[in-house]
């Protein structure tokens, strides 16, 4: 049981450091051209910003410094918990914004504006721009560059060969930042758990699973600042509807 949750957590580890030798390797050129020629604009629709269409913003470490002076109550435990110790406790590699009741960013004004533009997130200063790989329709594995085309905003706007280089190097910065975030997150998460005689178990897992989403309250330790901190978190913060109790979803 140990060694396999060793396995897995070195499995998770070597995968993204092979991301992130991937990254090292992409021509810059290819993104700053995927840029120019994408040539998108910003109309200030807001649809960017909210749960129904992005689902959530996850925070590089960095990002949740920023909103812990500006208001920590926007703090909430990053979702899609993937650990779960044998007391229950579920372990995340950061935190995330919470959002308003109708699922708009917690800084998303009634007219779509930032409230916090100045010191907006990392995610949100490159958007809608990425560079990660992932499995098309058919399953082929390839680089995304462009999240939700000509979903929101306007394109073929000209930007000039600088500002499109600088935004593909943000782009590469902010992609390297997550995959080191992740790789510190495992490393801890893999030594906290062989120094304090815990494991991941899927039962318990489960079992926690079945209560979160019944919108019962769970305990979720986030990873920040080099160790886990202690928080809670409860379905209705993801915009996620409780189970009636005796059905099944």
């Amino acid at each position: 049981m140990v060694v396999q949750q060793t396995d897995r957590i070195a499995s998770m580890i070597a995968a993204h450091a092979s991301e992130l030798d991937a990254l090292g390797a992409y021509p810059e050129e290819e993104l700053v051209e995927v840029i120019r020629e994408v040539g998108f604009s910003c109309t200030c629709c807001g649809r960017c910003c909210t749960r129904a269409f992005n689902d959530h913003v996850f925070l590089l470490e960095s990002d949740a410094e920023t909103v812990l002076e500006v208001d920590p109550a926007a703090l909430m435990p990053a979702p899609y918990f993937e650990f779960c110790d044998q007391d229950g406790r579920f372990y995340v590699p950061g935190y995330a914004l919470r959002t308003q009741e109708d699922g708009r960013c917690v800084f998303l004004s009634a007219e779509n504006r930032c409230t916090i533009y100045d010191r907006r997130m990392s995610i949100c200063r490159v958007y809608p721009y990425m560079l990660h790989r992932e499995a098309d329709e058919d399953g082929n594995v390839d680089w995304r560059q462009i999240s939700g085309l000509n979903l929101h905003g306007e394109y073929g706007a000209e930007i000039d060969e600088d500002e499109a280089r600088g935004i593909a190097r943000a782009v590469i910065a902010y992609e390297k930042a997550f995959l080191n975030q992740e790789i510190a997150f495992l490393e801890t998460l893999r030594a906290y758990f062989s120094a304090n005689n815990l494991r991941h178990v899927q039962k318990v897992y489960d079992r926690q699973m079945a209560r979160f989403n019944n919108g019962e309250e769970v305990e979720v330790r986030v990873f920040f600042r080099g160790e886990f901190s202690r928080t809670t978190a409860r379905c209705t913060d993801y915009g996620i509807v409780p189970v009636a109790r005796g059905k099944r979803r």
